[in-house]
């Protein structure tokens, strides 16, 4: 039974895993990325990797391709990771050094695109014709699939929603910009929103579970649990986040007018508290016609999405 392998590479760990022509996932595993050993050093890992899932399902041989998606700016054509702040890479050439290590033909792209593609064709989007899916975790990132293609834009860089000023933001970005949307409304950024907030001195119950330097170990998930108990300061930030996110989407529903939003990523675990105010944001900026059926749902694969998006996407090419 012939098989592809689809690799999600972030900054803290690689998922690695078999998916089989129905976009079934047949077997995973899981590493440390450890970064800062180089790119060389991170590419034989995801290459040992491929080969402990391919010896996992009995053959190497009916491996057919593999796909990797690697975060920050991709040329998909070349097989190159141009830049990626999350893995410290520059120019670094993917596809040749994996498919030259494991003797099959590898195809990579942006992760996020990968993940939605795997949303579209087989999680929250398979029933639509125009999928805008949108990734909530370290950063904020977009990516497009109409009728069960991708679309690149201009060298490959549509989807950088998360970048350039907003309006009400003034934080500093680590792009270099300021008041990007990923500074405040991204996981990390909302948790940098609430430590901001409690420097001032704000009453939150966060401060009672994390007491002290304890408040270095506060995560999204925090302000979620939080946000349950009624709390005031994780409900500002979190509802800012998606009123925010919700006002930045309205421009790109009225240039393609998808059919479905599917939002993913960590921050997506908060469901209907950050989905809520998305929809309360965006829906009455929306003329009738372009919000009368339009959905915004969270993506159902999670971390599979990538495995199966990487996988898909390598079969598809390979053809």
């Amino acid at each position: 039974m012939k098989f592809w392998i689809g690799v999600d590479v972030g900054g803290t760990n690689i998922v690695c895993g078999a998916v089989d022509r129905d976009g079934r996932v047949l077997h995973t595993i899981k590493a440390p990325t450890d970064a800062a050993a180089g790119s060389a050093a991170v590419l034989d890992k995801i290459s040992d990797m491929c080969r402990q899932v391919a010896a996992e399902l009995g053959s190497t041989d009916e491996l057919a391709a593999v796909g990797i998606g690697t975060p920050g700016l991709v040329d998909p054509r070349a097989g190159i990771s141009i830049y990626s702040t999350n893995l410290n890479w520059r120019n670094v050439p993917v596809a040749a050094e994996i498919s030259a290590r494991l003797g099959v033909p590898v195809w990579i792209d942006n992760d996020v695109r990968n993940y939605v593609f795997g949303e579209a064709r087989y999680g929250a989007g398979r029933s639509f014709d125009t999928v805008l899916g949108l990734t909530v975790g370290t950063g904020i990132a977009a990516a497009i699939v109409r009728r069960g293609e991708l679309f690149y834009g201009h060298k490959a860089m549509a989807g950088e929603i998360g970048h350039g000023p907003r309006e009400g933001i003034d934080v500093p970005c680590s792009c270099g910009l300021t008041g990007c949307l990923e500074a405040v409304a991204s996981a990390s950024g909302m948790v940098r929103e609430a430590k901001r907030l409690i420097s001032q001195g704000r009453d939150t119950v966060l401060t009672e579970w994390y007491p002290g330097e304890r408040l270095a170990d506060l995560a999204a998930a925090d302000l979620s649990r939080a946000m349950d108990t009624g709390d005031p300061l994780a409900t500002e930030v979190v509802t800012r986040a998606g009123t925010l996110i919700g006002r930045a989407l309205e421009p790109a529903v009225h240039l393609i007018s998808p059919d479905v939003i599917i939002v993913g990523g960590g921050a997506a675990m908060a469901g209907e508290r950050l989905l809520g105010p998305m929809r309360e944001a965006l829906f009455p900026r929306l003329l009738p016609d372009f919000r009368s059926e339009l959905q915004i749902r969270t993506a159902e694969l999670h971390d599979d999405a990538g495995i199966i998006g990487s996988a898909m996407s390598a079969m598809a090419r390979a053809r």
